[in-house]
């Protein structure tokens, strides 16, 4: 998902949108669950009644990438469509300085010429059960924080064990209304997952930074790979078949995705703190981050190369937080958000039987004023954002290479202990998948290990001081960009095997390795560990209060609400249609038309310069195709990716972003301008016949079968 024409002020926009705000769900508000769908709403607003077996097909269909997005079955041959920038990660790891595949595409004409992901894995959900009571019976009325948060992670990890020794699927227990409802979601893997296509990144991200958030849009952003199974490709029931026409005006769509994450259903106080505190952190450290790499990428082509994928996903983080943090410093969408929750709280504190739902905003509060201050720590040396893989560094160790450390060094500790007593990511249940993280192939530059780590490093010196005993620790009485080439230049963590044999080795193994970056990685973990307990201790306490909240919410407003997104499948629906900006209509659709005069009005200079083979293959192309569309369904990002289809459960579109006007939908949701942008089916097929000449491709993606 991406961001912004800088000509329209944030306030401005968001001011436009306060009208229609309400405190339920309205219009096609909603990323539900697909065991609680909205089915009332189907049918009441648009007379239509999916089946099981239609929601069920659609839920198999769907798929989740490790890497960050959404995508969806589309042949029974394996074949699965994503975005192109949720592609990037393995684009970017099997490139090379001859095969620069982010940048010039790849088109794989026969299943033998396929290229194999270093360390994609792809989920998909095949079942869903309700495991509250289990999971709440073990926290215990009087249990301290501490103990709170050990009792539930040792029956969720009991659970997700005994799930996965009897089906053999990876199995996650997921938090749903911040601690109301805990589900156990089962998936089957895929972890062998190869390139078929993929277009230039021009195509994909046409308009670049001028365009990005914004519409019309003339994006073919797509990335097509093939699932395998025991070598060969996977043999796929629930697949989605592709309608070669795309939608119509006014049509109503579905939106099958993983939403990462929304605050909904935060208190206003959490909210606050987010605005305040939390949000001009991270843009701080984006916007650090985005000077660093942009600086460094345009010295020379091959380092643009290897710094591409995460710089992209640097600005765009950036661009979205900006228009979070706007939406929240909006007054009427502050007011809005107050009374919503204040409506709730009028209704409990008449009913004495929720008392301690009442009393649970202020524990909330308390929570986050701990988290607050434990923060600093927290986020340079534990975590420095939420995570939803396996991984997420802590901001004072940017490096790829820490990151082997410190998974080897936990690895070593936590696999020592029963299973129930793990940190979440070292649990059995998720071995696989940690493992096929832990020993990817990726490429790593010690010239962008070093840059990136010696900034990360002035940056922790910075926030701390150098006289701080943590700092002077591990400097080690040495500059940071000093520090950083000892510790890349003089670590093995770059050497797969290594890894692996320091793994099977385990505590012993680690303790003896000798490695400055395992060294590093042990010297400051105590510390870590300690800010993680405070977190967890008050995240627990968060938890249950939200929990409390929860209960009164059911009792009050009934159970036909959503929960905010984890990352996990959702469903979403909304009509095809535009909308009117600055006293102008915006058509839904744009055409291939629009893409050639948008480069004409442009002289063809970037961002607006169109690759090559489209400017020779201009003639081949009917124009008049449908190229991008908007529609009203919510989404946020983690969509990306998600397949868009009609009634007839038909393939008809792809997210791959937001207008800017959806930015303010992390906390609040509003349709009268908010659009989710696709590309449509009938460019897809259109462009990979008549430019790409794939028509194989195409064959096999419009077979009945």
């Amino acid at each position: 998902m991406r961001v912004m024409r800088k000509a329209i002020p944030f306030l401005f926009v968001w001011s436009v949108l306060v009208v229609g705000l309400s405190d339920r769900a309205f219009g096609d508000e909603g990323m539900w669950l697909y065991n609680a769908p909205p089915l009332k709403q189907f049918k009441e607003k648009y007379n239509f009644e999916p089946t099981r077996r239609w929601l069920d097909h659609l839920q198999k269909a769907s798929v989740r990438f490790n890497s960050g997005g959404s995508g969806s079955f589309i042949s029974g041959t394996g074949l699965v469509i994503t975005n192109h920038h949720v592609g990037a990660d393995a684009l970017q790891k099997f490139s090379d300085e001859q095969h620069n595949y982010l940048h010039d595409g790849f088109y794989a004409r026969a299943q033998a010429d396929e290229k194999k992901c270093v360390d994609l894995e792809l989920n998909v959900l095949m079942s869903i059960e309700d495991v509250t009571s289990r999971v709440n019976a073990a926290v215990k009325p009087g249990m301290s924080g501490d103990q709170a948060v050990a009792a539930r992670n040792t029956v969720i990890a009991a659970i997700e064990k005994e799930s996965k020794d009897k089906t053999g699927l990876r199995s996650d227990v997921v938090t749903l209304y911040q601690g109301g409802v805990y589900n156990l979601y089962r998936y089957k893997r895929y972890d062998d997952v190869r390139l078929v296509f993929a277009p230039e990144q021009q195509a994909a991200f046409y308009g670049g930074d001028p365009d990005n958030f914004e519409y019309p849009r003339y994006d073919l952003d797509i990335c097509i790979f093939r699932a395998y199974e025991n070598g060969q490709p996977a043999k796929i029931e629930n697949f989605l078949k592709m309608n070669p026409r795309g939608p119509a005006d006014g049509e109503l769509t579905f939106v099958s995705g993983h939403p990462g994450k929304t605050d909904r259903q935060l208190t206003t106080d959490e909210l606050a703190d987010m605005r305040d505190r939390y949000l001009p952190y991270v843009l701080g450290m984006f916007k650090r981050r985005e000077v660093l790499l942009h600086s460094f990428g345009d010295r020379t082509f091959e380092n643009a190369r290897r710094v591409r994928d995460d710089y992209f996903g640097l600005t765009n983080n950036r661009k979205r937080y900006d228009g979070y943090i706007a939406g929240l410093l909006d007054p009427q969408i502050w007011q809005s958000l107050q009374a919503r929750e204040q409506k709730l709280r009028d209704a409990i504190s008449h009913d004495s039987k929720f008392a301690s739902a009442a009393a649970a905003y202020d524990r909330i509060k308390k929570a986050q004023i701990e988290i607050a201050k434990n923060s600093r720590v927290y986020d340079y040396l534990e975590m420095e954002r939420p995570k939803f893989g396996i991984y997420r560094q802590p901001r004072a160790f940017y490096s790829t290479l820490f990151k082997y450390a410190r998974l080897l060094v936990r690895a070593a500790d936590e696999r020592a202990k029963p299973n129930g007593d793990r940190i979440e990511e070292f649990r059995d249940s998720g071995k696989e998948s940690f493992e096929l993280e832990l020993f990817s192939t990726e490429a790593i530059y010690d010239d962008v290990e070093v840059l990136t780590l010696t900034d990360s490093l002035t940056d922790f010196a910075n926030a701390f001081g150098e006289t701080d005993p943590m700092v002077k620790m591990v400097l080690n009485s040495k500059s940071p960009i000093d520090r950083a080439n000892e510790l890349i230049k003089g670590t093995q963590l770059k050497d797969v095997e290594f890894r692996k044999k320091l793994y099977a080795g385990g505590k012993t193994a680690s303790d003896s390795a000798h490695d400055p970056m395992i060294d590093i990685a042990k010297a400051i973990d105590p510390a870590a560990r300690k800010a993680k307990k405070v977190y967890q201790a008050q995240e627990e306490t968060k938890q249950q209060a939200y929990g409390e909240i929860a209960k009164a919410r059911f009792a009050v407003e009934g159970t036909g609400s959503y929960p905010d997104a984890t990352f996990t499948l959702r469903l979403s629906y909304g009509t095809v249609r535009g909308y009117e900006e600055n006293g102008k209509q915006v058509p839904a659709f744009t055409d291939f038309t629009g893409l050639y005069q948008r480069s004409t009005d442009h002289e063809n200079k970037p961002p607006f310069d169109l690759p090559q083979r489209w400017i020779e293959k201009k003639d081949k192309l009917a124009l008049n195709t449908q190229f991008d569309f908007v529609s009203d369904a919510d989404i946020i990002g983690g969509n990306s990716g998600s397949p868009v289809v009609n009634k007839a459960g038909e393939f008809v579109g792809i997210i791959f972003d937001g207008n800017i006007q959806s930015l303010v939908l992390d906390c609040i949701f509003t349709d009268k301008q908010a659009r989710a942008v696709s590309v449509d089916s009938a460019a897809i097929i259109e462009a990979l016949r008549n430019v790409y000449d794939a028509q194989p491709l195409v064959d096999e993606l419009t077979a009945a079968k």
